[in-house]
């Protein structure tokens, strides 16, 4: 999902058609993690929401983010123990993981065979 299209009605639209009430606090970590490039942890979905809404705690982020993975809004990625990035691109694809820098890339289902 993540691209330059997003803004916070698409991400409010996204969440009522996937059944899901749109608080203005699940709009700000929808809007930070859909209209991202990148594989986000909680940690850096927290740090985005917290630079224009500062009243979003710890425990909203990961609630919503269990929330958004039960409708299939993004996917976690567990990449090791206790390090777990959110893809909000849900269409069948694999994922490599650099160690050394910490970077998640999308890898296409078809480049596998």
């Amino acid at each position: 999902m993540g691209n330059d299209d997003w803004n916070k009605q698409r991400v409010l639209e996204v969440l009522r058609e996937a059944g899901v009430n749109p608080t203005s606090q699940r709009v700000e970590i929808g809007y930070a993690l859909f209209s991202s490039r990148a594989h986000l942890s909680a940690e850096e979905i927290m740090q985005r929401v917290n630079a224009d809404y500062p009243v979003v705690s710890k425990a909203t982020v990961y609630n919503t983010l269990g929330l958004f993975a039960d409708h299939s809004l993004v996917r976690e990625v567990i990449v090791e123990p206790g390090k777990v990035f959110y893809d909000p691109n849900v269409s069948l694809h694999h994922h490599f993981y650099y160690v050394d820098s910490g970077e998640l890339l999308d890898i296409p289902a078809s480049a596998l065979q």
